[in-house]
């Protein structure tokens, strides 16, 4: 009996300790664990600046680009007029250079492209910030004309005209007559942006410029241009209708950008950093 009760003792003293030794395995693998997982947060948080970063220096050469290409653009514009290329393909390298033609139109074939505002820097700034606008809806009246030197009939925009102009008979006085010299803006087709609405043609109505379309309607080869200011005439569509926007926000985006990096830097220091023995 005493031999018994011995190894019961014995028994009982190993299975204590086998599970003291388990609970001391387990307590020192739970600091690991959480380490582990510390760190894996803490290199996966850093992605957030470091994105951040990266965007921002791609907005830097975004403005960059930008910039150049308004530049371009406004020493385009603001071109001497050269004479209309006698090849077509050589218009796709010159949108928004001036040229200059000669010619007659053919007002029997109007074009309308509407609605359209009128387009006039002067009162756009002076009503920039406003909750109203005194702008009026019109259209753009696109009339062929028969280019002498060339040979060929082309598109011109002559201009805006308000809603009830619209119809030739109302402006008889504006519609020129004989040979003239015209300075425009070459401009190319566009493709139909979302929510514009599709061209009609049946009724005479454009919400964008298909130079194809509006070639083969009117017999005109699809050549287009903006006539300038200067072209207007009395009881005629007011010319100069070429507005040029370009979009520059990337300066906004830049800070956006490097203000997101900075602030998740310091939060990101400031959480794993600080608390790293040593420092």
């Amino acid at each position: 009996m005493g031999a018994g009760a011995s190894a019961a003792r014995g028994g009982c003293r190993a299975g204590l300790a086998w599970r003291l030794s388990r609970c001391g395995s387990s307590a020192a693998e739970a600091p690991a664990t959480k380490a582990e997982d510390d760190s894996f947060l803490q290199w996966f948080l850093l992605l957030i600046p470091v994105t951040a970063f990266g965007l921002g220096t791609w907005q830097v050469q975004r403005r960059k680009w930008k910039l150049n290409l308004i530049a371009e653009l406004e020493s385009r514009i603001m071109a001497e007029p050269v004479p209309l290329p006698a090849d077509p393909m050589e218009l796709k390298t010159l949108e928004y250079r001036p040229v200059k033609v000669r010619g007659h139109f053919d007002h029997s074939k109007e074009l309308y492209m509407m609605p359209r505002t009128l387009v006039d820097p002067a009162r756009e700034a002076q009503e920039a910030g406003r909750l109203t606008s005194s702008v009026q809806s019109g259209a753009y009246v696109i009339t062929p004309f028969h280019c002498t030197d060339l040979g060929v009939t082309i598109l011109v925009n002559r201009g805006f005209v308000p809603r009830k102009k619209v119809n030739p008979d109302t402006r008889r006085k504006g519609q020129i007559e004989g040979e003239v010299d015209l300075v425009g803006m070459v401009r190319l087709t566009e493709t139909r942006k979302p929510f514009v609405p599709e061209n009609n043609p049946e009724r005479n109505h454009w919400h964008y410029r298909d130079l194809d379309a509006m070639a083969k309607l009117t017999g005109a080869d699809p050549i287009f241009i903006d006539a300038d200011f200067k072209s207007t005439v009395p009881g005629g569509p007011i010319g100069g209708q070429t507005r040029v926007t370009l979009r520059n926000e990337h300066l906004q985006y830049i800070l956006t950008w490097y203000g997101l990096c900075a602030a998740t830097s310091y939060l990101w220091f400031k959480k794993f950093m600080r608390r790293t023995p040593g420092l």
